[in-house]
């Protein structure tokens, strides 16, 4: 599909940015993005103008301004999943301590769009907004269970497997196989597939038509969630947790 030079470019700048909440100035704007500085120039100085981004004349670094909230206000006033969720995954958070992270699809990609951090030391490296594939996470997989034949026959055919650790699902067989599990189970695992060192717990989000709509996963070092543990506690508690949010959104089992 053609796109406008221009426009892409803009947004590449303004994808960067976003990634850097301490800024980035123009040299490495540049280099990240593979544009000339001049070019990088000429484009920060329109978004300047559009309010879009600031510049911090001490530093010569460039942020993104708050004018960008505004872009999605209606995205975010559109939050009635989170809204009945974040309760019930405050109260799972409080009582395993291991972050969880709420998310949805997006042309086949997963999409973070709530996190709720435990207090342990360490901490899930992951912000709200970002993506990740879906046939190497347990959200991804997760959402991927809810499809039909025809849709999984089709998609498989579109994903690019990229060895991301030594767990990493790497054939359509392998994937289909793990999904028929999923639907057996009830919630779907990364077993460090996705990240080193990280492991997964997700169950889904269903509506009032039975839809999965969303996924919700426990992450944390495997050293932490280990496998044991997943299925002692983990498994339990966020099957529970899922029942209640889908029950809240008008599901009935």
């Amino acid at each position: 599909m053609a796109t406008v030079q221009s426009i892409e470019r803009a947004f590449s700048i303004l994808e960067h940015l976003s990634e850097h909440p301490n800024g980035m100035q123009i040299t490495k704007l540049a280099a990240e993005t593979g544009l000339s500085k001049s070019t990088v120039h000429r484009l920060l100085s329109t978004l300047i103008e559009l309010q879009y981004v600031r510049k911090d004349m001490e530093t010569d670094r460039y942020f993104l301004s708050y004018r960008v909230l505004y872009l999605t206000r209606n995205v975010l006033s559109n939050t009635s999943l989170i809204t009945v969720a974040r309760p019930y995954l405050e109260k799972l958070v409080k009582e395993i301590n291991e972050t969880v992270h709420l998310c949805i699809e997006e042309n086949e990609e997963v999409v973070y769009i709530d996190k709720i951090e435990s207090n342990q030391t360490i901490r899930m490296y992951s912000r709200i907004g970002s993506r990740a594939p879906m046939y190497c996470t347990g959200v991804g997989k997760m959402m991927l269970s809810g499809k039909d034949d025809n849709y999984l026959k089709d998609i498989m055919t579109r994903i690019q497997f990229k060895k991301r650790t030594n767990n990493t699902i790497l054939t359509p067989t392998d994937l289909l196989q793990e999904i028929h599990h999923i639907q057996k189970t009830g919630y779907a695992l990364d077993n460090i597939e996705n990240e080193e060192g990280i492991r997964c717990i997700a169950a889904p989000i269903y509506n009032y038509s039975g839809n999965i709509i969303a996924s919700f996963s426990i992450s944390g070092p495997s050293t932490r969630i280990t496998m044991e543990r997943i299925e002692e506690e983990l498994a339990e508690k966020i099957l529970n947790t899922s029942r209640v949010i889908s029950s809240q959104l008008g599901y009935v089992q």
